[in-house]
């Protein structure tokens, strides 16, 4: 579902830019915030206990609140974060464009293979259980795949949505 909303708003915001095109944040010289010490200096700081408990809620989903989605939209707000405090083009440095793409593409697809999986080996479409000798823990490798393919796929569909936005002020 998130991949196919990503994909409408990119659809709708126009073409991606070719690759490597200079593509920086609308209305700024791509330097981000590199003028404003404080703010550079927190969000430096926060940003790997952002990714920190992003990975924590992924983790976690199976016996709490959270879960792919939740943990996709923290680490994805983390990188954008980044992208806010060191510029647009060094954060595509860091996750490039082909490589939001495979996110999508690469959640979605380890979500739906894991249900394949369970067809091949004679269970329903994303039946957990046939994955392992005991059901239990083919639950609960079933559940923390398909949760891993959530996170990853709205990870690349965020990322890619702020990049498209970002770039629209570009003619």
């Amino acid at each position: 579902m998130v991949l196919t909303a990503g994909i409408g708003v990119l659809f709708l915001l126009g073409k991606a830019a070719p690759v490597g095109a200079r593509t920086p944040l609308a209305g700024s010289d791509d330097e981000g915030l590199r003028h404003y010490l404080i703010p550079r200096v927190v969000g430096r700081m926060l940003i790997p206990f952002i990714l920190l408990f992003g990975l924590y809620v992924q983790f976690h989903g199976e016996y709490g609140p959270g879960g792919g989605f939740q943990a996709g939209a923290i680490i994805a707000a983390a990188i954008i974060l980044y992208a806010l405090l060191e510029g647009e083009q060094q954060a595509l440095r860091v996750l490039p464009r082909w490589l939001l793409t495979a996110l999508m593409a690469g959640g979605a697809l380890l979500y739906g293979m894991v249900g394949v999986v369970c067809l091949i080996l004679g269970g329903k479409f994303l039946d957990y259980s046939v994955l392992a000798s005991d059901p239990v823990k083919g639950q609960q490798l079933g559940i923390l795949l398909i949760e891993a393919g959530v996170g990853i796929t709205v990870t690349g569909v965020l990322l890619s949505i702020f990049h498209a936005f970002a770039a629209r002020g570009e003619t």
